[in-house]
């Protein structure tokens, strides 16, 4: 039984509703430590785009509904780092040890 058959309803409509490029920077996300050479490489390889203009397509995905339907655990996950950073610059700013 192939992944696609294991997938629930819900993830093979957002899996219809991402595009593939959408898909493959969720995939790139997924195993990016799986890539020889540094991430930021890979990134202009496989997406021909800067590392900042990736990183700016990545949070508006994440944000997405679609594709924490598609890979919730991997977006979570996204989520969940993306909150600690901005939680950690916020500190930053105002001078609090966290």
């Amino acid at each position: 039984m192939s992944a696609v058959e294991k997938a629930s309803p819900a993830s093979t409509a957002a899996a219809e509703s991402l595009s593939e490029r959408d898909r493959e920077i969720l995939a790139l996300e997924r195993l990016w430590w799986q890539y020889a050479g540094a991430k930021e490489q890979a990134i202009r390889e496989k997406f021909d785009m800067s590392a900042t203009r990736y990183y700016q397509v990545l949070n508006a995905l994440i944000d997405r509904e679609d594709a924490l339907a598609f890979d919730p655990l991997l977006v979570k996950r996204l989520r969940r780092l993306r909150a600690g950073r901005q939680r950690s610059r916020s500190a930053r700013r105002l001078g609090i040890d966290l």
